[in-house]
């Protein structure tokens, strides 16, 4: 078999079924990144989210014993919000990051990969593959970024030329030979626009990220948020798109090449008060496909609250003071107490103190006074 007119084959394949760009590299351990996995576990700059052994995220023969080559793939997703409603001041509303727009990223890159799969498996029947997206050991960007896929940003997302950062990506390991296409460039040049406008200095610097500190992880987490991100959160309810919004190769990029990424308005921009108090039927019924529900709703119920705060929607009052009084989930007594607080109004201080009362958690506790002191600040 010819080598390189069967990757053509592959890459010709793979426009068929919808794959935007597609890349190929050896298997070789990622060296380069071992050691800034390794320092940014030593500052205690990861999210929790990644894959704990570093040796399985760096070396792919230890995914797949006679590994050879990787293919990279990347779908580019819309940034661009069809027919989006408006935020009114009697019915606010959240947003959800681009990634979380449509369908699952996950269940559509799967799909793609999976009928790669198979034609590589129809072809050359004894072939080995393993494919992953985002959930997998490798680092989806390490790979992309040596396929030739795009250059790895400052703001630490893959950037191609073509589509700028918005793509999705996910990659597969083979025991095939693949010839290596060749990495580019780095084309941030001087440019610090991401670095410079990041609400939480989560981008440390170029190519480095405290994910600790970035909303996009934040906005995942299921606790009480700490009250100096709280006010940095926005109306976001899920994700960050700061340091993509700002980048000037993503100025005028906006692809609906995939019908499965097309986002419901309603979804991608839900209001605000109707998700305080949505059923786990309800939740699942309307958030369940997209990528934003993995951790279910409590977080997203929590940054609604906070949302809420922001916009110092008195209207939505009511709501959260039944939330500080009759919600079973600490965290949501407590973000309601603080959210009622920031807002202000009349009786609201009355509220507060009789539900410190009757309150029994200690740290919701903490929240109704952190209320009271914001309500004085008013």
């Amino acid at each position: 078999m010819n080598i390189e007119q069967f990757k053509q084959e592959v890459i010709a394949y793979s426009k068929e079924i919808g794959i935007d760009k597609i890349g190929f590299t050896s298997a070789n351990t990622f060296e380069e990144l071992k050691q800034r996995l390794i320092r940014q576990q030593e500052l205690g700059y990861q999210s929790g989210f990644e894959e704990p052994d570093i040796e399985k995220r760096v070396t792919p023969v230890k995914l797949l014993p006679k590994a050879s080559s990787i293919i990279s793939i990347a779908l580019a997703y819309p940034s661009k919000l069809k027919n989006a409603p408006k935020s009114t001041k009697e019915e606010r509303r959240g947003i959800f990051c681009r990634a979380s727009w449509g369908q699952d990223y996950h269940t559509v890159l799967r799909d793609r990969l999976g009928k790669l799969e198979n034609f590589l498996k129809e072809r050359i029947p004894e072939i080995q593959v393993k494919s992953m997206v985002d959930t997998g050991e490798l680092s989806d960007r390490a790979v992309a970024e040596r396929a030739g896929i795009g250059w790895s940003g400052k703001n630490c997302a893959i950037i191609t030329p073509e589509f700028g950062s918005y793509v999705y990506l996910g990659e597969m390991i083979t025991n095939f030979p693949f010839p290596p296409d060749t990495p580019m460039e780095d084309q941030c040049g001087s440019c610090t626009k991401c670095l410079d406008v990041c609400p939480t200095g989560a981008l440390v610097q170029g190519g480095q990220l405290n994910a600790s500190k970035c909303i996009a992880f934040l906005t995942q987490t299921k606790g009480f948020l700490a009250d100096e991100y709280r006010t940095k959160i926005g109306n976001r309810i899920y994700g960050c798109d700061t340091c993509q919004t700002v980048c000037p190769v993503n100025k005028g990029k906006d692809f609906h090449f995939h019908e499965e990424m097309e986002a419901d308005p309603e979804i991608a921009k839900p209001k605000l008060k109707p998700l305080l108090t949505i059923s786990n039927k309800d939740f699942k019924e309307k958030f369940g496909h997209i990528s934003g529900s993995w951790r279910g709703k409590k977080p997203l119920q929590r940054n609604a609250i906070l949302a809420l705060a922001h916009f110092k929607d008195t209207t939505a009052l009511p709501d959260l003071i039944l939330l500080m009084k009759q919600d079973p989930r600490p965290v949501i007594r407590g973000t309601a107490a603080w959210a009622i607080g920031k807002i202000g109004g009349e009786d609201v201080e009355k509220e507060l103190l009789n539900a410190f009362e009757k309150e029994t958690d200690e740290e919701v506790k903490l929240e109704i006074e952190k209320g009271l002191k914001l309500i004085k600040k008013n």
